[in-house]
């Protein structure tokens, strides 16, 4: 009997333990999705501020849902029952300023991070009808007019424009676009990547001129990535010889792009270049249509006035301490300045994308007062008002109402790594519409009644409301399934920390230790970190880790005994300027140092194996792990540096120079760098880079490498071919970390 027993607990432990290891985590699900939270995807509000249109997940149809319940109101486009030529799939849209058409988005191609080709067609939605944009090719940025009957859009950095009364009539409005050379209507590289844009034309709000930024790159240096056959996808052209892909890059201290703005009449077909008081090094980052309210007569007909014909240019010096705001009539060409403002060190490129402009209004984001604050300015640049004040950073700009003098905005009102939906009144009362502790974020309607807010908090995947006001009217999303399938695993505690360093800098961070964990053994740790300027890995929220989704990659290293530590060192951002901004012009140095003093704060706590701390970061965490461990003091076992960038002089200008100035201007600073850290590296380094990298090239690994050889320093380098920054494709995202977490294992795990 007893020995029927014991067969018996043996088989039911073995029967748990095969249990168990089917609810393990793996590499190749985290990879491959398995935990991420359902979001709404490829969401546009209507024009008529009560609904929104949204693609299906299918990407068959375009939905219309109510902002007052949430719930399906119709279905705008169905691809079987449309009529026109063949499409396989809706891949984005966008919306006609009067909401009567729509561009659909298909047969996407990718350039750079914010860029893309595809084709586009022309739906109606009221004859359930569509047809091509154009049978040229693929598009580029198209752009509704105004008033909805003209498409501009780019092709082969030329401008063309398509009119939608006249048969949908195409006629090319520049013709001097050339590879390497001018580009009209959207940004070059360096732009795209460094101002966060993708289009650089503005119609005028009567829209009787079209208005871009002209590029001349003739004179910016070239950069050649090496291409190879490869697969995912695979590069046929190359099967005999590899090729290369050459671009314009400019990096620190050397020749930007020149910049020009010009304007097109639509009617007379004339081309003008727009009259601007700006140094030949200034950036023109933005060009926005002057935000005019069109009124008529008795008969129906526009009434004109002189800012029909304006358009607003944005103007930054080269040093980024500057910003500038224009407004210039498209047809007289003259210029006039409405809005300045400078900023201690540089102006944060945030501030761009933040600005909102009304008829009446110009809504800025500044943090001329050391925190990020809202200021409202008449069209003419008069200052009003400061919106709201305290010692907390405003994160996001939803808009402002004309007729309450309401602002929206989400901001840290509570703490850094808090964030919430906002509303300050016009009588100086700033009020929360979001209550819950955690992370929101919100997508307004176009008359900022309702808003769709995302909150998540460290432990709670991504819930999606409706809101009016404070009202929260339904749940869209609660992601129960995802939190049902992580209740399967046994998953770390999260838990967010607060140190001070050794010279009295107190840094937030957040720790995840193993399911099980136990206070008297000793663990090994591996930090993750990004560092950079302004960029917050510390919040209070779900989207926190090297691969987000709960720090799901985190909880696989502490199901192999780890603990898992980030921590945001001085440099980075929800704490005001002063915190955010003392990195200038010395990048890595103080970021470095409080990495290292955090390992050694590690070192302290009881449950952590001092000799066995790593160290990984991606791209400017790969720089920071590089810096870190060669600062001098030796607390690094182990670390992973992806895509680093080894020497400020290799990258981009205006990134760069935001930060560092030119290395003219500023050669100490340039010159505390891991190259010249590489003597000093202590720790067994995996350093792995994508050779088609656009963004921090491998020239990079190329030449912090050969240093570490002449120095006779170990190291390990994985190179993935064809790849870019963000080394994916196939198998490859799945390899590029099981290579680190074996590395890490190789010299942490006892």
């Amino acid at each position: 009997m007893n020995k029927r027993i014991n067969t018996l607990l043996v088989l039911l432990m073995l029967a748990a333990m095969q249990m168990w290891a089917g609810d393990e985590l793996t590499l190749k699900d985290i990879v491959g999705g398995k935990f991420r939270a359902e979001r709404m995807t490829d969401m546009e509000p209507a024009p008529d501020g009560e609904s929104y249109f949204q693609v299906s997940r299918d990407g068959q149809r375009i939905e219309q849902f109510s902002f007052k319940t949430g719930k399906q109101t119709g279905t705008v486009l169905d691809l079987k029952t449309a009529r026109g030529p063949r499409i396989d799939a809706i891949e984005g849209f966008i919306l006609s300023p009067d909401g009567k058409k729509l561009l659909i988005q298909t047969e996407t191609e990718s350039i750079y991070r914010h860029s893309f080709t595809a084709k586009y067609y022309i739906f109606d939605i009221r004859n359930q009808k569509y047809e091509a944009l154009s049978e040229g090719g693929p598009q580029r940025a198209p752009l509704f007019s105004p008033d909805g009957q003209q498409i501009a859009f780019v092709r082969d950095n030329n401008i063309f424009l398509v009119k939608l009364l006249y048969n949908n009539a195409e006629s090319q409005v520049t013709k001097d676009g050339k590879a390497g050379e001018i580009i009209n209507g959207v940004p070059d590289w360096v732009y795209e990547e460094e101002f966060s844009t993708s289009q650089s034309m503005a119609f005028t709000a009567d829209s009787k001129v079209l208005c871009w930024i002209r590029y001349d790159e003739s004179q910016v240096r070239e950069v050649s990535l090496p291409l190879y056959k490869g697969s995912y996808p695979e590069r046929e052209q190359f099967a005999d010889y590899p090729g290369a892909y050459t671009y314009k890059y400019p990096i620190a201290g050397e020749k930007n792009s020149k910049v020009s703005v010009m304007s097109y009449d639509v009617k007379s077909h004339k081309t003008r270049k727009l009259d601007l008081p700006v140094d030949a090094e200034d950036y023109l980052p933005r060009i926005m249509t002057f935000p005019v309210e069109i009124k008529t007569d008795k008969d129906g007909e526009p009434i004109m006035d002189e800012t029909a014909s304006q358009v607003i240019v944005m103007a930054m010096n080269r040093h980024q301490d500057r910003l500038r705001l224009y407004a210039v009539n498209a047809l007289s060409t003259v210029s006039q300045l409405i809005l300045e403002d400078t900023g201690d060190k540089y102006i944060k490129e945030e501030v761009l994308e933040s600005i909102q402009l009304t008829p009446q209004h110009i809504l800025l984001p500044s943090d001329r007062s050391g925190f990020m604050h809202l200021y409202l300015y008449s069209i003419g640049g008069q200052l009003i008002r400061q919106i709201e004040d305290g010692n907390y950073e405003v994160t996001d700009v939803y808009g402002y109402d004309e007729k309450t003098g309401d602002a929206y905005f989400a901001a840290h009102i509570n703490g850094p790594l808090d964030q919430q939906i906002c509303v300050a009144h016009k009588n100086g009362k700033t009020e929360r519409l979001t209550s819950q502790a955690g992370w929101n974020s919100a997508t307004f309607s176009k008359n900022l009644a309702y808003f769709v807010n995302s909150w998540s908090d460290l432990n709670t995947p991504t819930v999606i409301t409706l809101h009016e006001g404070k009202k929260v009217l339904t749940t869209l999303i609660d992601n129960q399934t995802l939190r049902d399938r992580l209740a399967q695993y046994n998953i770390g505690t999260r838990e967010l920390i607060t140190l001070t360093t050794d010279d009295g800098v107190e840094l937030n961070g957040w720790m995840i230790k193993p399911a099980g964990f136990t206070p008297s053994k000793k663990y090994p740790v591996i930090m993750y970190q990004y560092g950079g300027p302004g960029h917050q890995e510390v919040k209070n929220a779900w989207n926190i880790g090297m691969c987000g989704s709960g720090a799901i990659l985190e909880q696989y290293l502490c199901q192999l005994g780890y603990v898992c530590v980030c921590v945001d060192n001085r440099g980075t951002g929800g704490r005001g300027a002063e915190f955010e901004k003392c990195t200038y012009l010395n990048l890595g140095k103080l970021e470095s140092r409080d990495q290292v003093m955090v390992a050694q704060w590690l070192g302290r706590q009881s449950f952590v194996d001092k000799e066995r701390i790593g160290i990984w970061g991606w791209s400017f965490g790969g720089f920071n792990t590089l810096m870190s461990m060669s600062e001098g003091h030796e607390v690094f076992a182990a670390g992973v540096a992806i895509a680093p960038v080894a020497d400020w002089r290799f990258y981009d200008s205006i990134y760069t120079e935001r930060y560092m100035r030119t290395p003219k201007e500023n050669p100490s600073g340039y010159n505390e760098n891991p190259l010249f850290r590489a003597p000093l590296l202590h720790g067994a380094l995996l350093i792995c880079h994508g050779l088609a990298d656009d963004n921090v090239h491998f020239r990079n690994m190329a030449e912090y490498t050969e240093v570490l050889v002449q120095e006779d320093k170990d190291f390990k380098e994985n190179l993935y071919t064809n790849r870019n920054h963000s080394i994916y494709g196939g198998n490859t995202r799945l390899h590029l970390f099981r290579q680190a977490v074996n590395h890490f294992n190789l010299y942490l795990l006892k």
